[in-house]
């Protein structure tokens, strides 16, 4: 699919000589890209592209600089696991609390940011700690989020989806870490 991309006009593709995660990938897309606004998209394709025109329109209408999509807001969406869900709501949560506001999906796959915002950031992260990173950061430096709603097929262990509880461990010392610094 990257490969296909990388064939259209005005597409750049960059590649790591080894998977670095994807807090690497995102450093090094904010690093290279051009454009004023930056999308965040999983390769897991549990998310759908189809998506990307509602995401933006917020920054395009001058609404706002940070816009996330949220699988709890009435989007169609495929079933997901019970605790799955319930740790998700826990996670967001405990950042609506840390951080004083009321997002609906804060471990959300679609980030969209203007790059303004973008080369404020420093991110550090790699792997799970980089959604949490990323959404603190934003928060601390009073960004409000806008959320819309977006679409999403969650995969089934069998098609190899990862996550398990100590995910959810990370995620929140990572928060309560860039609650506290930076």
């Amino acid at each position: 699919m990257l490969r296909q991309l990388a064939e259209l006009p005005d597409v750049f593709v960059h590649y790591h000589a080894q998977n670095m995660g994807k807090g690497a990938a995102v450093r090094t897309a904010i690093e290279q890209a051009t454009g004023d606004i930056m999308l965040v998209q999983d390769a897991d394709l549990e998310y759908d592209p189809r998506d990307y025109p509602t995401l933006l329109q917020p920054i395009i209408e001058g609404r706002s600089q940070v816009v996330y999509g949220s699988r709890f807001l009435g989007g169609p969406r495929k079933a997901m696991f019970f605790t799955h869900m319930v740790g998700n709501k826990l996670l967001t949560l405990f950042t609506n609390i840390l951080f004083d506001t009321i997002l609906s999906d804060m471990e959300t796959c679609y980030k969209v940011f203007t790059r303004p915002v973008a080369e404020q950031l420093r991110l550090k992260s790699h792997g799970w700690g980089f959604d949490p990173e990323i959404t603190a950061k934003i928060l601390k430096r009073g960004y409000r989020i806008y959320e819309v709603p977006i679409s999403y097929a969650g995969r089934e262990y069998n098609e190899g989806k990862k996550i398990s509880w100590r995910d959810g461990l990370t995620v929140m010392w990572t928060l309560l870490k860039y609650r506290l610094v930076e």
